[in-house]
């Protein structure tokens, strides 16, 4: 039987029971600590008792604590030959899927073409988030409901897909920038694809904070959104935050950049770096810290290694609350990665708080 999921067959199930094989770690956490929502384990995507699942808000489904960002960024330090490349992929996926990690997100139009790929004859183990965001509202070109409509088509065509799990359509950074009428047409485009059984769930990404809230108050369209999420966010709980509308409106919720575009590490992620295994515990105190939120549903980092795929499950394995002298480290790290960032992601230090 063919392990590729026909549009039909998710139309018509929600959920895809799968059994995780527990490798490697040793389990620190209880069932319902893995599993807070108390979720029917057999309902769960790629189910792994050594990961944690958290439920993607109002969507159901239960998301691995953990993800796969659509970036390689520094990949050139641990595959110097591009004909080497697929096969990383392949081997990074194979690993998350090991691990019980049940989600991939994919931004750009390599990555959705890398990632379907990699996926080929397994895309039961894993959902699939989607965004080419070359012919998404990122660019003027595609920000009718017509050219939207047709760039997805399209992607999906290119892509081998019949379906993709969440279409998250990319805004301009600042989507306050958009009038109305294009927000509208996103919304609308979104509405199509998920009527049309392309895309069971549907969302967008945007770094504006205050133009967010607004998206999903006014916009049932948006079940999922992705916002920058770093190791030095905190939250405001009064009601004039987009945490609390978060939660409010029962919205899943990704968390790009938390190693902040890797400033937050000294090395340059090879094996060889003299500074491997302290970049390895900061990498895991950001994860620890950003899961602490409960309303994000998962951080997705850019993993480029197995390696970085044990240590960033091993991090929702460790204790959850950082201790003082564990906080005091990362908070060292932070500031040199404030420091450190270069001009083009200045704009993280806008998401200090949410």
């Amino acid at each position: 039987m063919s392990h590729q999921l026909s549009r039909r067959q998710f139309v018509r199930d929600s959920a895809v029971a799968a059994a995780g094989v527990a490798i490697g770690l040793t389990p620190t956490f209880t069932v319902h600590a893995q599993n807070p929502e108390k979720a029917d384990t057999s309902k769960i995507l790629n189910y792994n008792p050594e990961m944690e699942y958290r439920r993607c808000g109002k969507t159901n489904l239960m998301i691995s604590a953990v993800c796969l960002g659509g970036h390689w960024k520094r990949i050139d330090k641990v595959v110097p030959k591009l004909s080497d490349f697929d096969q990383n992929r392949y081997d990074v996926v194979t690993r998350c899927i090991e691990r019980g990690i049940n989600y991939i997100d994919a931004c750009t139009g390599a990555e959705v073409m890398a990632y379907s790929k990699a996926l080929k004859g397994r895309r039961d183990k894993m959902y699939l988030g989607y965004s080419w965001y070359e012919h998404e509202s990122r660019f003027e070109k595609w920000r009718s409901f017509e050219k939207l409509k047709e760039g997805f088509q399209e992607g999906l065509k290119k892509a081998g897909l019949e379906y993709v799990d969440l279409w998250r359509i990319t805004l301009h950074e600042q989507s306050s920038r958009h009038s109305d009428a294009e927000i509208e047409a996103a919304a609308k485009a979104l509405e199509w694809a998920k009527k049309a059984g392309l895309a069971r769930f549907t969302g967008v990404s945007s770094h504006d904070r205050p133009h967010i809230k607004k998206m999903i108050e006014t916009y049932p369209q948006l079940e999922v959104i992705c916002t920058p999420y770093t190791a030095k966010t905190k939250v405001v709980t009064d009601e004039s935050g987009l945490w609390a509308a978060m939660q409010k409106l029962d919205v899943g919720w990704f968390g790009i950049k938390p190693f902040a575009s890797n400033s937050v590490f000294k090395g340059d992620s090879s094996p060889e770096s003299p500074t491997f295994e302290e970049d390895n515990r900061i990498a895991r105190l950001a994860i620890r810290y950003i899961l602490c939120n409960p309303a994000i549903t998962a951080p997705i980092p850019g993993l480029i290694t197995t390696q970085q795929v044990d240590n960033v499950a091993l991090a929702v394995k460790e204790r959850r609350e950082l201790d003082a002298q564990e906080k005091a480290e990362l908070d060292r790290a932070m500031e040199r990665a404030w420091a450190n960032l270069p001009r083009h992601y200045q704009w993280l230090k806008d998401w200090e708080y949410v």
